[in-house]
């Protein structure tokens, strides 16, 4: 198993506020909830999540409308609430009115309304979105850490070991609403992959995601069965934390800011495979990646290279830290 490098964010403030309720207030979107939730743990409080599903009108008006009646959004209020998407902006503004301003409030990514209407918000730093209570850092937060890839690491260890080395973890997106990855591109994928172990003799350990969808993971496994490859079949545990405490590289589809700031926390090679679309946003955050010698794009070959781990969540969660002390002693508590 390839050891993992995690010297290039500071010291993480976890433990400072272990005593506080903390909610993590998303619409249930996974790559929301993740980030919220790795933050929180970021900072020793175990998350409360709260999953605000949105009828109509209410998803029509947010971020600017009123928040909708939640049975789960009601007092007593907690220390903190971080926010993500825009369907729970509605909800992160309410807490903070109706908790007279005692809730701290933060938001994760562009709220879409002005920041000074909480405490604090991060994005990413290809988001045009300023402010003197924006921070920004390069990649997102997350809920990797060096204990729980390691221990996923040694769970997931049996079940890849007739896979040669090195072993490479493929993460796998799907369509969004700048890339696209349908049939045709998941075919020249799995003929790319099955090129890519032939020649450098390496197995793969192939993670799709929940937007990857059925069809798709369909033919990666039946194109990769008689590779050396493992595609998680979206059944049973996910092996994802396993396939990337192992990964002694990744490739990854370059539609996922997530999965490609997961891969480059790990301080390991990283190759991005090209998908049709794009945007300037996208095409910002992969040149910044590239100039940090995170990322490469994926050209069929296998270097070994080192770089400083990016890790956004250490970043984001000892700003908020510094926010929340803050604001705490301005209500002397």
């Amino acid at each position: 198993m390839a050891s993992l490098a995690t010297d290039g964010a500071g010291p993480a403030p976890a433990g400072t506020f272990s005593d506080l309720v903390g909610w993590a207030v998303t619409p249930g979107y996974a790559g929301n909830e993740v980030q919220c939730i790795g933050v929180l743990e970021a900072l020793g409080i175990a998350p409360v999540v709260k999953r605000v599903s949105l009828g109509v009108p209410w998803r029509w008006l947010a971020p600017r409308g009123p928040a909708s009646p939640h049975p789960s959004i009601a007092p007593p209020w907690p220390d903190l609430v971080v926010a993500s998407g825009r369907r729970a902006i509605p909800h992160a503004r309410m807490i903070r009115r109706r908790s007279g301003g005692r809730t701290f409030v933060a938001v994760l990514q562009d709220p879409r309304i002005s920041s000074s209407q909480f405490d604090f918000v991060w994005v990413p730093q290809h988001d045009p979105l300023r402010g003197d209570n924006v921070v920004t850092t390069l990649t997102s937060p997350h809920r990797l850490t060096p204990a729980r890839l390691e221990a996923a690491a040694r769970q997931c260890a049996p079940a890849v070991a007739a896979l040669p080395e090195p072993r490479i973890c493929v993460l796998v997106g799907g369509s969004s609403g700048s890339f696209r990855l349908g049939t045709a591109e998941a075919e020249r994928l799995a003929q790319d992959l099955r090129a890519f172990a032939e020649r450098h003799g390496c197995g793969l350990m192939v993670a799709p995601s929940r937007r990857t969808g059925t069809e798709i993971v369909a033919i990666l496994k039946e194109r990769l069965q008689d590779a050396p490859a493992q595609v998680w079949d979206q059944t049973g545990d996910n092996p994802y934390f396993g396939y990337v405490g192992l990964a002694d590289a990744f490739i990854v589809t370059c539609e996922s800011a997530n999965m490609l700031g997961e891969a480059a926390y790990t301080g390991r090679p990283l190759y991005a495979y090209r998908l049709p679309g794009g945007n300037a946003r996208f095409r910002q955050l992969h040149a910044d990646m590239e100039r940090h010698g995170a990322l490469r794009w994926f050209d069929g070959s296998l270097d070994r290279w080192c770089y400083r781990p990016l890790d956004a969540t250490r970043e984001v969660a000892a700003a908020l830290a510094s926010y929340l002390k803050a604001h705490r002693e301005g209500f002397r508590i």
